[in-house]
């Protein structure tokens, strides 16, 4: 079989985004250099005459000069839209393949990937583990080192965009103020950091009105010395006295790292390692590979700290925990309403064998069509398709009643004749609903707007909708095909092997009293009533 997926993993995407990290401390005008280089190289490659629009976003901040700003001045995205699927020429994964290569070969300077729109429920992604404990370095070692195994194994090939999500540390400029000789001139450490702040960032001096319109005049140095560590030797700080003392006198200052982020769920630290799955590959079974890789290194983990799989492998198997329960539930209500009408046990549990069975039937077709087994789609397709294979059996079970009760048919003769008059009913309803159902298996899409108005169908074959509802449309197919057999073979077998043990448990299980061993009551009911007399 072709594995088991959570939700259609084959649709087409209509958008790609190319995510862009540069070193931390990166000011937003080389990550937006980064970025434009991104564009020119976008429309080189093929299929590019289907890219609708490219959009960038850069930063998340203005530089702020020492320490390269704040926000995400180190981050970009560069947003491609294709054109309408029904207009292409080019397969869209392909094109996404085309970028992924790009970004490998010719760009440096940073961390590259490429990302499509989640479709269908939102989940987190295919690989996503999270390590908890107490001790954040601890935790960032072990994240990397989780990174770092991955990358040396085989399976990096089908993994896209791998990181960690604890950031190395922001560098940042640290400024030590000795308090002793800052008092020593009347200052405090609110003061120095008063004063290189307003140099820096700047401080508002004034408004500037025009009309209606406010404006603040921001003063601070000048960008050139903004940028130089050396402007701090030449800063004064001024006191109470409107003394202008130096701060190199009161203070030192170097270039250190500050602290990574530090993420929390369930007020535990928590390290994730996430990474997407290349087209083309089975998440589940990427993510099997992923859990056999790290075996070794889970059974490693420091006391008090835990390793589990979050992200879509946690929401797949809430869906796949629902989906049983509910279809559990409608053989449940399905058996109850049955027993009720028939007033018998054995004939609900031969309809239902029908719809069990014909689960056989859904997992065949995926097999024979190389289809994976979708948890959410296929699962509505199962569970869809009960309904209609019960109608069928019901059908047929009731019209061989009505034939051994009103005409006195034999067992066999009410079976074969049964048969015969609801072959046509049975094998119509399923032809109807194969048919019915075999557009949206095939994916035949047309306007019918532009049919009724204009006499063009636009007929196309594919898309969005079609590999999104496919699965269910596959499963229903493939079910009520088998089941068609089923309830026309299967059925009236095990109505026969119901009366058949049926005979047998009277046969020998229920005693017929013989001949000479009756009892004449009416002697017996005179001499009582003499007695009484």
């Amino acid at each position: 079989n072709a594995g088991v997926e959570f939700f259609p993993e084959d649709i087409p995407p209509a958008n790609a985004y190319i995510q862009v990290e540069a070193p931390i401390g990166t000011n937003v005008d080389q990550t937006d250099r980064m970025a434009r280089k991104i564009e020119a190289e976008l429309a080189t490659l093929p299929g590019q005459a289907e890219f609708e629009s490219m959009v960038s976003t850069v930063g998340g901040s203005s530089s702020g000069g020492f320490g390269g700003g704040a926000g995400g001045t180190h981050l970009a995205t560069v947003a491609v839209q294709f054109i309408d699927f029904e207009d292409r020429e080019f397969d869209a994964y392909e094109s996404v393949e085309h970028m992924k290569t790009m970004l490998d070969e010719r760009l440096a300077g940073g961390k590259f990937s490429v990302d499509e729109p989640q479709m269908g429920p939102p989940t987190g992604l295919p690989i996503n583990i999270e390590i908890s404990g107490e001790d954040s370095d601890i935790l960032k070692q072990l994240g990397d080192e989780v990174v770092a195994r991955l990358e040396r194994s085989p399976i990096f090939g089908k993994l896209d965009g791998l990181e960690n999500d604890m950031a190395d540390a922001r560098p940042e400029l640290e400024i030590k103020v000795d308090r002793e000789r800052a008092a020593l001139y009347g200052l405090n450490t609110g003061d120095v950091g008063m004063t290189v702040r307003s140099a820096i960032n700047g401080s508002e001096a004034s408004k500037y009105r025009d009309g209606k319109d406010e404006y603040d005049i921001i003063v601070r140095l000048a960008k050139e010395y903004r940028d130089d560590l050396g402007t701090l030797a030449d800063l004064t700080v001024v006191n109470e006295q409107g003394e202008q003392i130096p701060l190199s006198s009161i203070a030192s200052w170097e270039v250190g790292q500050g602290t990574g982020d530090v993420n929390r769920k369930d007020l535990e630290r928590v390290v994730t390692i996430s990474a997407n799955v290349r087209p083309g590959y089975n998440a589940n079974a990427v993510l099997a590979e992923v859990q056999e890789e790290l075996t070794d290194f889970r059974a490693t983990l420091p006391s008090g700290y835990q390793m589990r799989n979050t992200g879509q492998q946690q929401e797949q198997d809430e869906s796949e925990a629902f989906l049983s329960r509910a279809f559990l539930m409608a053989l449940l209500l399905i058996a109850l309403i049955l027993i009720s009408q028939f007033n018998s046990v054995f004939k609900p549990l031969i309809i239902l064998s029908s719809v069990i069975l014909s689960i056989v039937g859904v997992l065949i077709g995926l097999m024979l069509i190389r289809m994976p087994f979708g948890i959410v789609m296929t699962g509505v397709g199962v569970i869809s398709l009960a309904g209609v294979v019960v109608n069928n059996a019901i059908v047929l079970i009731h019209y061989v009643d009505t034939l051994r009760k009103r005409e006195g048919m034999s067992n066999i003769e009410s079976l074969i004749l049964g048969g015969k008059t609801r072959f046509r009913p049975v094998i119509l309803t399923a032809i109807t609903t194969v048919l019915g159902m075999m557009p949206l298996a095939v994916g035949l899409n047309f306007d019918f707007l532009g049919l009724y108005t204009r006499l063009e169908p636009e007929l196309y074959w594919g898309g969005e909708q079609a590999a999104m509802w496919g699965p269910m449309a596959l499963a229903v197919i493939a079910g009520l095909t088998f089941a068609t057999f089923l309830t026309l073979i299967l059925v009236p077998v095990m109505i026969s092997l119901l009366d058949d043990l049926e005979a047998f448990i009277r046969r020998n299980f229920t005693r017929i009293p013989a001949a000479s061993d009756t009892v004449d009551v009416e002697p017996v009911a005179q001499a009582l009533a003499q007695s009484q007399n």
